[in-house]
């Protein structure tokens, strides 16, 4: 058993012992109180890859709460618009035009680049940077993604990158599902499209499942990936629901694959704390 109020490097030290040559930061809440269960490198400011879009799909949707920016407005998607990476945008024809609603989901649900640009430029990338120093200490957007050199704004020319921290991403989902950022109609909506997000190589992995392969507990996540880097961060709606934010740095092996090295090293690694943690098969009552 691994106690609940085990902190420090628990999980780093088993990873190096099965031979990870990269660094881990991780933090687990109690989603229900925003309680610490484990903390470990919890403040250190990493690259934030993916994992940023959290950030951005709360602003989002209370732009829409706001009334500024309606789920039903539509934008359409230009030839200058579409970057490369994750995501299907940059791989359609110019002209679509999807609703708000439609770009916020296709950046969560498969991580789309263009439609992750699209909404930053919706929203003004100097009111998203004033917002997230107001009350992220390690969280900074820096600009659009995946844009050639020469968009690029000064901070990225410099090699700055978006960053944030193990607890900034776990506090943002506990505070979400707490209902704390939005009314109760767009946080619904909100873990509605975390929950199907396609991306589920980390933290969804090892959930248990019945006899037709369904799991049993869900899920409603983000990952991030970047060469070297692997981030999930979600809430796990176990016994004791928990918040979740795992940023690894520094893996060896290249390649974007769910059969990464690095990945299936910490999905096997960190379960037996979370199921410990958010009381699985175990009768605990929280």
């Amino acid at each position: 058993m691994i106690p609940s109020e085990q902190t420090g490097g628990w999980l780093a030290e088993r990873l190096a012992s099965q031979g990870f040559a990269g660094q881990v930061a991780l933090v687990v809440q109690d989603a229900r109180t925003g309680e610490a269960l484990h903390a470990e490198r919890e403040t250190e400011a990493l690259p934030a890859a993916s994992i940023i879009k959290l950030w951005l799909l709360v602003r989002g949707l209370w732009a829409a709460q706001t009334g500024q920016v309606p789920l039903g407005e539509r934008l359409s998607v230009q030839a200058a618009d579409r970057v490369p990476g994750s995501g299907v945008l940059h791989d359609l024809s110019a002209g679509l035009n999807p609703t708000w609603k439609d770009l916020l989901t296709l950046m969560v649900t498969v991580s789309d680049n263009t439609a992750t640009n699209m909404v930053i430029g919706r929203l003004g990338l100097e009111g998203l940077q004033t917002w997230l120093a107001e009350g992220w200490p390690q969280t900074r957007l820096v600009g659009k993604l995946q844009l050639p050199t020469e968009e690029r704004n000064e901070a990225q020319r410099r090699g700055e990158r978006n960053q944030t921290s193990a607890h900034d991403a776990a506090t943002l989902l506990a505070r979400l599902y707490r209902g704390e950022w939005l009314d109760q109609a767009h946080t619904a909506l909100a873990l509605d499209i975390l929950g199907r997000q396609q991306f589920r190589d980390i933290l969804a992995r090892h959930v248990p499942r019945d006899s037709a392969g369904e799991p049993l507990f869900r899920v409603l996540s983000k990952s991030g990936e970047l060469t070297g880097v692997h981030h999930d961060a979600g809430l796990l709606l176990l016994p004791r629901p928990l918040s979740v934010a795992l940023l690894s740095v520094n893996g060896t092996d290249p390649r974007e694959h769910p059969d990464n090295r690095d990945v299936t090293l910490l999905a096997a690694t960190i379960w037996p704390l979370l199921q410990e943690l958010g009381g699985v098969f175990r009768g605990h009552s929280y």
